[in-house]
């Protein structure tokens, strides 16, 4: 029995001596991730890195998603696609208070790594936040604080995983789609639909869903371990899920926008023709400079998501030279209107086979905008006979 109880003594002894060796860093390491919020901006969510060191007796946050709002071209730069996000420390509790005055959970995942991988990991982003590397070009869907954190996990703490984390043929554009109808921002998923182009819409891979926040922890869960990665989940904070309606307000509000113009217009008296003449100029002007924010999104801004929007074959930036010509109605306006009548019509017949997603809200002003052109060009016709 002494002997037994030696070996086990020794045995034990051996074993520790090999775990210590393994990770004499004296780090602890974990994912945060931090839940959507009531604003846009924090409707996806939040990921950050949490290191403690027990000798050092810190706990500390590495957050990529700041940036400096003192700098005096902070809105062109913004607008332009060219603000420097950039990597910032905090003191986790420091970190914490924001979401506890928010009352968004934030779940933690320990990664149990070898020494090694925690060094790496930790010597990384002190090199990060001390040099040029702290500040990225953001890009919303394959460099912003959550894919910096994913890339970091592959580098250096293993992170492989072994499955699809999202159904085949999911597209970017549907990921941001699920976030924003769980958060009941219809307004903002139609903005999001207008200026984010087709390039947006194919198919992700299993690293590129790992930008958004949950789907990271996801492909956490999922990694195969062949750096030793293992991990430990909880919840540090939890706030619940509030369960938030989803409802379809631009489809409802543009279909009730719709539907009395087009019963106006069929009317062949005086204050009839007024008031849809005023609709006219309204309708022409604002799709107009939609076409021209667009194009300028495309081309003259580094978002590179906005490039290639087939929302352009119903916000047409020659929306804008009609609207002065409506007064005076030149004879090219009849090719102008017959021309935009084809584009209109066969938007609404490939509408889900076109290739961008364009949002469904949208339906009832292209059926508008066809309506339109039809009884404008019918009209000019009918004057110019007479």
């Amino acid at each position: 029995m002494k002997k037994f109880s030696l070996f086990i003594i020794v045995f034990f002894s051996f074993f520790i001596q090999r775990v210590e060796a393994q990770d004499s860093s004296h780090l602890r390491v974990s994912l945060l991730t931090c839940a959507q919020g009531d604003e846009l901006y924090s409707v996806f969510g939040h990921t950050a890195l949490r290191i403690i060191d027990s000798v050092q007796h810190t706990d500390i946050v590495y957050n990529y998603g700041t940036f400096d709002f003192n700098d005096p071209d902070f809105y062109m730069k913004f607008t332009r696609g060219t603000l420097d996000y950039m990597l910032s420390a905090y003191y986790f509790q420091d970190f914490m208070a924001e979401y506890y005055a928010e009352k968004r959970s934030v779940t933690e995942q320990e990664l149990i790594l070898t020494g090694d991988a925690k060094n790496n990991l930790n010597k990384a982003l002190q090199e990060n936040l001390a040099g040029a590397a702290r500040y990225y070009k953001y890009v919303f869907n394959y460099n912003n604080c959550t894919s910096r954190i994913r890339d970091l996990l592959f580098q250096h703490a293993g992170l492989q995983p072994d499955r699809q984390l999202v159904p085949a043929g999911t597209t970017c554009r549907n990921m941001l789609h699920e976030a924003l109808d769980n958060g009941d921002q219809p307004w903002s998923k139609l903005g999001i639909d207008i200026l984010l182009g087709s390039r947006i819409d194919k198919p992700v891979s299993i690293s590129e869903s790992m930008f958004l926040p949950d789907y990271l922890m996801k492909g956490v869960d999922s990694s195969v371990h062949s750096h030793n990665i293992l991990l430990d989940k909880k919840i540090i904070y939890n706030a619940g899920v509030p369960q938030k309606p989803h409802h379809n307000w631009p489809l409802y509000i543009f279909s009730a926008i719709a539907l009395p113009i087009i019963l106006v217009s069929s009317g062949k008296k005086k204050t009839a023709q007024r008031i849809t003449r005023f609709f006219d100029i309204t309708l022409f002007l604002l799709t107009g400079l939609i076409g021209c924010l667009l194009l300028f999104m495309w081309f003259g801004t580094d978002h590179k998501a906005c490039g290639a929007n087939y929302n352009l074959l119903w916000a047409l930036p020659t929306n804008l030279i009609v609207v002065f010509a409506l007064w005076k109605k030149p004879l090219w306006l009849q090719k102008y209107f017959s021309v935009c009548m084809v584009i209109h019509l066969l938007t609404l017949l490939l509408w889900f086979w076109l290739p961008q997603q364009l949002n469904i809200g949208l339906i009832p002003v292209v059926v508008l905008l066809l309506q339109r052109c039809w009884k404008l060009l019918k009209s000019y016709k009918l004057s110019k006979s007479s």
